[in-house]
Formats: C-alpha cells, structure tokens, sequence
C-alpha cells in the first residue's frame, strides 16, 4: 500500500454526500414519506381473514377439472 494512499470514494457515494449537505432535512424527510405509505399498524383479525379465505392452487394452473 503507497503511503498517500486514498481510499475509494464512489461518484454515487459523493453525490449522496453533497445531497445530504445541502439538504439536511432529507433522511427526515423520507422516513416521514415511509411512514405514510409503508409503516401502519397491521390488523391481526384482516390478516387471519385473509388467511382462511386463501383458495389452495392447482399443481398445473391451466389444466380445467373435469
């Protein structure tokens, strides 16, 4: 290893670095955007619903019964 050596610093990596410079209110930002879309309360009855009302699969789906 040289002795000035620098370590690796991606173009992707720089830029998110600047991005978070100039707008340091962003990782906020985007945790109140998940948030609203993403982290709700899941509902332990709809969800066991959901499970009981699942119709098993046919092992070959375009087959018709007969």
């Amino acid at each position: 290893m040289p002795l000035f050596w620098k370590p690796y610093k991606s173009d992707v990596t720089s830029f998110i670095e600047t991005l978070k410079a100039k707008k340091p209110t962003l990782e906020a930002e985007q945790r109140q955007g998940r948030a609203l879309l993403w982290d709700r309360p899941i509902d332990a009855d709809a969800q066991a619903e959901y499970r009981d009302a699942r119709v098993p699969q046919q092992p070959y789906v375009y087959q018709t019964k007969r």
